[in-house]
């Protein structure tokens, strides 16, 4: 074995064995060729993965634009299922429920003052009910007059209409010609008028309910509470129309809505025969009974005797009626009153 000198430097001319060399060039050779290999190894993963992700891409793309459109919610815009025609009929009923239940607020909220044509023309006061008893309409202007008004009009010397001053017709013809010159201009009074004389067959015409119910309808669509207290009636019994008590009702509500008593009244009837709700039934008739209506006042004096008002409730409607009751009361009134009686 050769011995370097002791003052061996590295790259100086001391001779060297070659097998070292070799076998240290095979080594390095052989880690070189390891290296590469596992380089190529990465490599060809990498590929791979990109690969694999790149299709997982394109078919997830594929796959997403085969599904249906989504709605906002993240459910299908297509055929709605059972849970989705049980939940829209279920919003429908509520929504159904919440309207009747607003339109019976404005119902009992509603209509709590009589209507501007239940006053005299003349005294301007409240004319007591039923009015047919206690007031006449003047076919000339259609306008209603109070009995203490007309007769402190007759004994003033007065023999026409205390309003327009017209002459009183002198028979059933020119009361009808009179009546008939208004309907001809759209007078909803008028109308209401004449229906009810075809009703009854007055003033020389020929009994006729569908032709009063025609009348009513017109009258009805210009404003005419009377009308649609009428219709309400008609439809409600079906007398020369098509029985629809449903129709009925509506028509009495609309009047009850603006003040017409025995149409509230009428309400509270059939809420207390026909749906049986006598809660209901005493609510509309505190409301009628507080503008005059005397058939109210009994109805709940009725309730009452039966236990389905309170003793409160009855001493209210009392003391509401005579409050009504005592402000329609004039001199003249009371003096027409003790005549005719």
């Amino acid at each position: 074995m050769p011995v370097h000198g002791e003052n061996f430097q590295e790259g100086g001319d001391v001779p060297f064995d070659v097998l070292p060399v070799i076998i240290t060039g095979i080594v390095i050779a052989m880690f070189v060729a390891i290296a590469f290999l596992a380089l190529g190894q990465v490599v060809a993963l990498v590929y791979t993965v990109r690969g694999r992700s790149q299709a997982d891409s394109l078919l997830t793309c594929k796959t997403e634009s085969q599904q249906e459109p989504t709605g906002p919610d993240n459910t299908s815009a297509g055929a709605p299922s059972q849970d989705d025609e049980a939940a829209v009929e279920g919003a429908a009923a509520d929504d159904q429920s919440a309207e009747s239940t607003r339109y019976l607020e404005r119902l009992l909220n509603e209509g709590h003052e009589r209507a501007e044509g239940d006053a005299c023309s003349i005294c301007d006061l409240l004319i007591e009910l039923p009015m047919d008893k206690h007031a006449m309409t003047k076919v000339c202007c259609m306008k209603r007059m109070c009995n203490g008004c007309e007769l402190a009009a007759r004994r003033g010397g007065l023999r026409g209409c205390p309003f327009c001053r017209t002459p009183t017709p002198r028979d059933d013809a020119s009361a009808l010609a009179m009546i008939q010159k208004r309907v001809g201009k759209g007078n909803a009074a008028a109308i209401n008028n004449l229906a009810g004389q075809y009703y009854k067959g007055y003033l020389g015409l020929t009994k006729d309910v569908t032709r009063a119910v025609e009348l009513w309808t017109e009258a009805a669509e210009l404003g005419s509470l009377g009308a649609h207290h009428q219709l309400g009636i008609a439809y409600y019994t079906g007398e020369g129309v098509k029985q629809d008590k449903t129709r009925g009702i509506r028509h009495w509500q609309v009047a009850a809505m603006k003040g017409h008593v025995f149409s509230r009244n009428n309400l509270g009837v059939v809420e207390n025969i026909i749906n049986k709700n006598c809660e209901l039934a005493v609510q509309h008739w505190m409301i009628s009974v507080k503008m005059g209506d005397e058939k109210s006042l009994d109805d709940i004096k009725k309730m009452f005797v039966e236990g389905h008002a309170t003793k409160a409730q009855y001493a209210e409607a009392l003391r509401g009626y005579q409050d009504a009751i005592e402000k329609m009361k004039s001199p003249n009134r009371e003096e027409a009153r003790r005549l005719v009686m």
